[in-house]
């Protein structure tokens, strides 16, 4: 029971506050999505370093791992890329409020590929109870979408953005059937430390690919010292959050992550609403619809899936 409270303790507590530094970190640079990116993978990695290295005669190295490095490989590279992803849409004029329902998407995803791909079956109630969140993350989606009295390139890069949060989404589902399958591989492994630390530490040589990005995003954040305060707030509130996503990747399965996700972004949308308020150009009644039903198809998902299951052809 203790350690459950503490990775809801870890999951609730970090990943609200973290979004509420990245909203005001992101409305006064909303460009800079690689340099936060960096600036995480790079705590993350820092912190999680002296319990991952070992001192030989010859200097240190990778200490042993309850996991093959080669397993975390592909896990790796999704990663890397939903996360740069999620953090560039806010350059798109992609509202905080739309950014966290819109992603609580991931649940149809998820669904999908293991029906798909794994070979899962899901019951009438699970079904249609993602089906209502469905519908609510495009009432959400909806709820931002310029009018048409705005140009055609306003429309345009909205909708560029909404591409990017779409394509994240279907990677984030990627990620965790194969997190399902690693930890299937590794009964009686729980190393949540150990992946989250491998998760960013083996990423970090790929943003010499962004680094020309990065040093843009730097001289403009340079204009404004305090930003660094707010970027340190940001990356030390995501690694919390990280640690409580890692933690329960490796107690439950991949929807049952997702289910605990959207309630934990249901939060930060109230949060975010409360402390904010409402965005410009959102339509708040549709919003709330979209918030509602996401919330009540995700309540309806955690009873049908007590329900038994269909079986497998």
């Amino acid at each position: 029971m203790y350690g459950w409270l503490a990775t809801l303790g870890l999951v609730f507590g970090g990943c609200c506050s973290n979004a509420i530094s990245l909203e005001q970190l992101t409305s006064e640079f909303p460009q800079a999505g690689s340099l936060i990116t960096f600036f995480q993978f790079i705590l993350i990695s820092l912190h999680g370093l002296p319990q991952h290295i070992t001192w030989t005669c010859y200097g240190p190295r990778l200490a042993p791992t309850q996991i093959p490095i080669s397993r975390y490989m592909i896990q790796v590279c999704l990663f890397y890329l939903i996360s740069l992803l999620n953090n560039a849409a806010f350059a798109y004029d992609i509202p905080m409020s739309v950014h966290i329902i819109f992603r609580s998407g991931g649940l149809i995803v998820s669904l999908v590929l293991g029906y798909t791909i794994a070979g899962k079956r899901y019951n009438i109630h699970q079904v249609l109870s993602v089906l209502l969140v469905t519908i609510g993350v495009v009432f959400t989606t909806l709820s931002a979408s310029p009018s048409s009295s705005q140009s055609t390139s306003v429309s345009s890069t909205y909708l560029t953005g909404i591409a990017i949060l779409s394509l994240a989404l279907v990677l984030s589902g990627f990620l965790g059937l194969v997190q399902d399958w690693t930890y299937r591989q590794h009964t009686g492994a729980s190393p949540w430390q150990e992946s989250m630390f491998f998760l960013h530490f083996l990423a970090l040589p790929m943003f010499v690919f962004l680094r020309g990005d990065i040093t843009a995003q730097i001289q403009v954040v340079n204009r404004t010292p305090r930003a660094y305060v707010a970027l340190l707030i940001n990356t030390l509130t995501q690694l919390v959050c990280v640690a409580g996503v890692n933690r329960l990747t490796t107690r439950v399965n991949a929807l049952t992550v997702t289910l605990v996700l959207v309630v934990r972004k249901a939060v930060s949308l109230v949060l975010s609403v409360a402390l904010n308020g409402a965005a410009k150009h959102v339509d708040m009644q549709m919003l709330w619809a979209g918030a509602v039903m996401v919330m009540g198809g995700t309540i309806w998902y955690s009873f049908g899936s007590s329900k038994p299951k269909m079986k497998q052809q």
